[in-house]
């Protein structure tokens, strides 16, 4: 039976961030009109182009790929009370291990080349994460330092790699040759950049959720997170939940990576992320824990980001009003929990 002091709970814990949502929009609406523009016209541009349409919806799903994976990864930091800012780097690793095993084992059937691309992008994400879950335990550093520092990193060292040593012969600018197409992700939405990845990501989501919720695993990582001394008397080893945690995190970081080569770029490109693991740490704290919700807030993430040219083009709004609005929404979602209560 749910408690009667769990149902407001519960209800608080929706209606906050949509508040944080509708608070920004009211907001950007205001810088809209600044810029000479009804908000009216520019949010439809924004929402139905991303939404309504086949190849505008192709490009929301193509974009809420990444973010929808790396925020998971986040998510489950956060569970046990780690925060992990390394989601950009583990991103970046996370192709290079995919991209690597995509163009040197070529002659593996689908059915194993890409299961294989998929996994080297996941380990070589969770061997980024594991460091700095390792320089928590060993040395006692601050993960947010760490994995910061890391993302640039795991940035220059695969800028040099495609600079370098993977660079395609005669191209004009620093990227990879393609991909063998037994490593490509499978298109779901015909003639746009829409891959299977997406279906990856909410897998992720519903494995994660049941993980979370009905596993000794998610228990331990809860306790942990609530409090590391009581789950170190309850018999948790919290070195060890700490580095497994830090592993998966970077992992399902990795996918996002892996996704991206695998199903939308098709090779290895210099500064190939536009930020994803920045706009993911945003997208976990607004859904709150709870790996289901990280499905809408990042969709609503991949429409903003899907609908800012269109926006552009349609309204005249400059597509900065769009990273506006993600930064208002994080700065409502931390002054509406200033109306919790420290204690239920």
């Amino acid at each position: 039976m749910i408690s009667k002091h769990l149902i407001p709970k519960i209800i608080k814990s929706i209606l906050l961030p949509i508040f944080a949502v509708l608070a920004a929009l009211l907001v950007g609406a205001g810088l809209i009109i600044l810029a000479g523009t009804n908000p009216v016209t520019a949010y439809t541009a924004l929402f139905q182009k991303s939404l309504t349409t086949y190849f505008g919806f192709s490009d929301t799903l193509s974009k809420t790929t990444p973010l929808l994976l790396v925020s998971l990864g986040i998510l489950i930091a956060l569970r046990a009370g780690l925060f992990n800012l390394g989601g950009e780097g583990q991103i970046y690793m996370g192709a290079l291990g995919s991209v690597v095993i995509g163009l040197y084992l070529p002659n593996l059937p689908m059915w194993i080349h890409l299961p294989l691309a998929l996994v080297g992008g996941f380990l070589l994400g969770a061997i980024w994460g594991a460091i700095a879950g390792y320089l928590k335990i060993a040395c006692g550093l601050n993960e947010v330092l760490t994995t910061l520092l890391l993302n640039y990193i795991a940035q220059n060292f695969v800028n040099y790699m495609v600079n370098e040593p993977l660079i395609a012969p005669d191209a004009p600018s620093p990227y990879t040759p393609l991909i063998a197409d037994s490593a490509r992700l499978p298109i779901i939405l015909p003639k746009t950049q829409a891959h299977a990845g997406i279906l990856l990501g909410l897998a992720m989501a519903i494995i994660l959720a049941v993980v979370l919720s009905l596993t000794a695993f998610g228990y331990q990582v809860d306790a942990v997170g609530q409090n590391p001394t009581a789950a170190s008397y309850a018999g948790i080893s919290v070195n060890q939940t700490i580095l497994t945690v830090m592993g998966l995190s970077g992992g399902l970081a990795g996918f996002a990576g892996s996704t991206e080569v695998l199903g939308a770029k098709y090779r290895l490109f210099e500064n190939f992320s536009p930020g994803y693991g920045f706009d993911a740490i945003a997208i976990a704290l607004l859904s709150r824990g709870n790996p289901l919700a990280v499905i809408l807030t990042s969709l609503f993430f991949g429409v903003l980001r899907s609908g800012a040219n269109v926006m552009q083009r349609s309204a005249g709004v400059s597509i900065t009003v769009v990273y506006a609005i993600q930064g208002l929404t994080m700065l409502f979602l931390a002054i509406s929990l200033a109306f919790e209560p420290i204690s239920e």
